[in-house]
C-alpha cells in the first residue's frame, strides 16, 4: 500500500461525502475520521443511514435531485467526495429508470456546478467500472482508462447513467472545477448495512439460500483498497483524469471458495448454464421489477451480462501515478464475513456447514 503520506491531503476545511451511508460511503467517512478530517455526511433522507450512526461527523439530509439541498449541503465544505448514486443492476421500469437518470446524472450535474460556483478546491467523482470501455472482440482484455465506452451491448440503465455523470463532471472540469474520477470495480468490505448485491449473496451463501450459482467472473475491490484510491486521487490525481482501482479478478467460484472457508458455510453445488439463465432472465426481470418491485433478483439480465463477460481491469495507471498498491481480497471477504457476524445479519446458529 502507497505510503501514509501519499494520501493526504489538506485539512482546511470540511470534506462532504455524499451518499455517506451506503458501502463505499461509510468506509470513506471513517478513513477520513481516522486521519484527521472534519467531515460533513450527505444522507438520503428517510432512507437506511446506519453507516454514519454514531460517528463524530456533521450529517446533512439531502437528496441529490435537489439542486438547493445540495447546494446548502456543499456550502463551507472546502472538498467533496461525490460517491451517492442510485445503484441497480435490475430491468428497471420506467419510472426507477428515470429516478436513476434523475439521480446519477442529474445529480452529478448538480454537485458540480454548486461546488464551480462555491469554488470547491477539488471535487472526487465515484466512477463505475461499467463506464469504462472494452474490446468487443475480447471482452476479457484488460481494460484500462484510456479505452472508449462501448454503447452497443447490453448495457443497463445505471451503466449508461455512471458514463454520463463522468459527462457531467468533465463539462465542469472544462468550465473551470478541479475534479477527479476514482472508477471502482465490484466492491466488497465492511460497513456493508444495507447491504450490497455481494453482501447479500455471502448473507444468502452462509444461510444456505443461495442454492445454484453461475460460472463467470469479475473483477473485484476491497473497500480499503477503493477508499485508499479515493484518498490517492484527491491528494496526487491530475486534473480531469479517471483512475480505475481493483483489488483482483475473481471467478465466482473463487469468490465463493473464498467466503465459504472464512464462514465455514458449504457451497452451493449447483452450476447453472449463463445463457439458459440469461434467457430466462430477460423473460422474468422485467415484469418482476414492474409489478413486485421489493422481491430481490439475485441473478438478473445485467448480472449474468456482466459476469459472462469475465472483465479484467488494468489498474497500471493508478500504480504509476498515485502509487495505488493493492491488498489482498481474501482480507476483505474476511472482514465482510466478521462484519455481518457482529452486526447480526448473518446467524451464526443458521451458518449451513
Amino acid at each position: 500500500m502507497a505510503r501514509a503520506s501519499e494520501a493526504e491531503f489538506s485539512r482546511t476545511g470540511k470534506v462532504l461525502v455524499t451518499g455517506a451511508a451506503g458501502l463505499v460511503g461509510a468506509n470513506l467517512v471513517r478513513r477520513l475520521l481516522d486521519d484527521g478530517y472534519e467531515v460533513r455526511a450527505m444522507v438520503l433522507p428517510g432512507a437506511n443511514n446506519r453507516g454514519v450512526d454514531g460517528l463524530d461527523v456533521e450529517v446533512i439530509g439531502a437528496d441529490l435531485r435537489d439542486p438547493a439541498a445540495v447546494d446548502k449541503a456543499i456550502e463551507g465544505c472546502a472538498r467533496i467526495f461525490h460517491v451517492g448514486a442510485k445503484v441497480s443492476t435490475s430491468s428497471p421500469s420506467a419510472q426507477e429508470a428515470r429516478d436513476i437518470w434523475d439521480t446519477n446524472v442529474l445529480g452529478t450535474r448538480n454537485v458540480m456546478r454548486s461546488a464551480l460556483e462555491r469554488g470547491v478546491e477539488r471535487v472526487v467523482l465515484t466512477g463505475s467500472f461499467s463506464a469504462i470501455g472494452f474490446d468487443p472482440d475480447d471482452p476479457a482484455r484488460p481494460s484500462h482508462e484510456g479505452m472508449p465506452f462501448f454503447p452497443y451491448t447490453d448495457w443497463l440503465p445505471y451503466a449508461r447513467s455512471k458514463v454520463l455523470a463522468e459527462h457531467e463532471t468533465l463539462k465542469a472540469v472544462i468550465e473551470g472545477l478541479d475534479a477527479v474520477i476514482a472508477v471502482s470495480t465490484g466492491v466488497v468490505g465492511p460497513y456493508d448495512y444495507l447491504p450490497s448485491r455481494q453482501g447479500q449473496a455471502m448473507i444468502d451463501t452462509a444461510h444456505g439460500k443461495m442454492r445454484a450459482y453461475i460460472p463467470g467472473g469479475s473483477e473485484f475491490v476491497s473497500t480499503r483498497d477503493l477508499v485508499e484510491g479515493h484518498m490517492l486521487a484527491m491528494a496526487r490525481g491530475r486534473r480531469g483524469q479517471r483512475y480505475l482501482f481493483s483489488t483482483s479478478y475473481l471467478s465466482l467460484d473463487d469468490l465463493l471458495d473464498l467466503f465459504c472457508e472464512v464462514s465455514g458455510a458449504r457451497r452451493p453445488r449447483l452450476r447453472l448454464p449463463p445463457k439458459l439463465i440469461a434467457g430466462a432472465a430477460s423473460i422474468y426481470s422485467r415484469p418482476l421489477a414492474r409489478y413486485f418491485p421489493k422481491v430481490p433478483q439475485r441473478l438478473t439480465p445485467g448480472v449474468v451480462h456482466i459476469l459472462s463477460m469475465h472483465r479484467h481491469a488494468d489498474c497500471s495507471k493508478a500504480a504509476e501515478e498515485l502509487g495505488y498498491r493493492p491488498t489482498e481480497i481474501r482480507d476483505a471477504v474476511r472482514e465482510t464475513f466478521d462484519f455481518f457476524l457482529r452486526e447480526g445479519m448473518i446467524d451464526s446458529a443458521k451458518i449451513r456447514s
